[in-house]
């Protein structure tokens, strides 16, 4: 799927219904480097456009949650900061772990968003009822999604895919009147 800037009518039909949108972190949340340190410390690069979009779902009503195969204390530490609390760290099999949280959630496909960039995210991509891709995913993953963003993993796509589906619930100028005030 190419990328598009001005999303179709089935694209916010479908955005206009998430309750619950998961995030990939390597490669989404982040440019997908990894910075060690010689103490074995891991270090990661978060875009704080991204954080804010995440932070502008969770005061709009959505439930956010991160889904990593890896475990992070640098991920911890920033999702804690931005307030979401949902966080599936350490998930080999991603799928199951959306499907578990659609259930402990009670979300259904329709109602649920996944944002992906690598095969890992394929099957979690594939059972979320708008499967997104950043715009350097790997091409099959950007192949199965329902939308591909703009902006590469990392660099902003997050905050793409947030406020895609702002716009399509009609509370995107509402979010965005809270910092322009009166």
């Amino acid at each position: 799927m190419p990328a598009s800037s001005e999303p179709d009518d089935d694209l916010l039909d479908r955005a206009a219904g998430i309750r619950l949108a998961a995030f990939d972190v390597d490669g989404v949340l982040t440019d997908g480097g990894l910075i060690l340190g010689a103490d074995g410390s891991e270090h990661k690069v978060f875009h704080v456009h991204d954080g804010l979009g995440l932070v502008m779902l969770r005061e709009s009503g959505i439930q956010v949650a991160v889904i990593s195969a890896r475990e992070s204390r640098a991920v911890e530490e920033r999702m804690a900061a931005l307030g979401i609390a949902h966080l599936c760290l350490g998930q080999s099999d991603k799928g199951a772990a959306l499907a578990k949280l659609m259930r402990d959630l009670g979300m259904s496909r329709a109602q649920t968003a996944y944002m992906g960039d690598d095969l890992v995210d394929l099957p979690a991509l594939t059972l979320a009822g708008l499967g997104i891709a950043v715009a350097d995913a790997h091409p099959l993953v950007r192949e199965r999604a329902a939308w591909v963003t703009q902006k590469p993993g990392g660099r902003g796509a997050v905050r793409e895919a947030c406020e895609l589906i702002l716009k399509a619930q009609g509370k995107l100028e509402s979010c965005y009147r809270r910092f322009l005030g009166p």
